[in-house]
């Protein structure tokens, strides 16, 4: 399968290929300097510098088994891994943004890095320690992780507001995969869109005006790679969305956070069509 890593420019509308690669690579994240963004693929992470990209291996320690959920913390110096190379099952770890030893922050698994909140203080992710998917938080040091959902059928791609003041996340109710948001404490479930779209992975722009996520067709079930998709943008506080892109793509598209600092593009993934 080929990879192309894309951004999106929202001013122009206008998509820019980055990288061109045979391998299986997603997920990217957009670094704090805006010079560079960062991607997993065969269990390891790179970074691709954007004045001349090419895919540099950073260092994960025995992390072996990175998945696409990772992410920078928002001062820019650590990096949040997913890796089941030492429990079996996916937990999450943090290491210097330039690589090193992972240090684990996740003493249950399955643990699945989203997000990180303004200060720096606390993670956001899924877990499943009651039969289902749900929203969790955990300081970034580790200690008592704290259930945020409850009652739906799955959650996925927690991901802080740039406030602090939500989580957004997608979840499954009735069958239906909708975006949620929710206050950080648990109060104050809200619904953000109600249609026939199968709606996953939004992401809160750095300036707070919009949210970008991925819209899979109805019908489809959890998030699969070759999908035909839609990128769409929606206003913070709600709303129509915006179509931005049809593409070929799913899972590995935009997992994780991928705006640029200064909000006008973010980053994404998708793949050749071989079907």
């Amino acid at each position: 399968m080929g990879s192309e890593v894309a951004i999106f420019r929202l001013e122009s509308r206008t998509v820019n290929t980055v990288l061109k690669t045979d391998r299986l690579v997603e997920a990217p994240n957009w670094t704090r300097d805006g010079k560079a963004l960062v991607i997993n693929g065969d269990g390891r992470l790179y970074r691709v510098d954007l004045a001349d990209p090419a895919m540099i291996e950073i260092d994960t320690g025995f992390a072996g088994t990175c998945n696409n959920d990772h992410g920078i913390s928002p001062d820019g110096t650590l990096l949040a891994i997913s890796d089941s190379t030492e429990r079996g099952s996916s937990g999450i770890y943090t290491l210097p943004i330039a690589g090193g030893q992972p240090t684990a922050v996740t003493d249950k698994v399955p643990s699945y890095w989203h997000g990180w909140s303004p200060d720096g203080r606390t993670l956001a992710y899924v877990a499943n320690r009651t039969g289902t998917f749900q929203v969790y938080t955990i300081p970034v040091g580790g200690g008592a992780e704290r259930e945020i959902t409850s009652g739906f059928e799955h959650c996925d791609g927690p991901d802080y507001s740039p406030d602090g003041v939500w989580i957004w996340f997608n979840g499954e109710k009735n069958g239906a995969v909708d975006l949620w948001r929710i206050r950080p404490d648990g109060s104050d479930l809200q619904k953000m869109t109600d249609d026939e779209r199968v709606n996953w992975f939004p992401h809160p722009s750095p300036d707070g005006r919009h949210v970008a996520y991925l819209a899979y067709l109805p019908g489809v079930k959890s998030h699969p790679r070759d999908e035909h998709v839609e990128l769409r943008l929606m206003p913070a506080e709600g709303g129509k969305p915006e179509v931005l892109l049809p593409l070929y793509g799913g899972q590995g598209t935009i997992n994780v956070p991928s705006w640029a600092p200064d909000s006008s593009a973010f980053a994404f993934v998708r793949y050749d069509q071989d079907k």
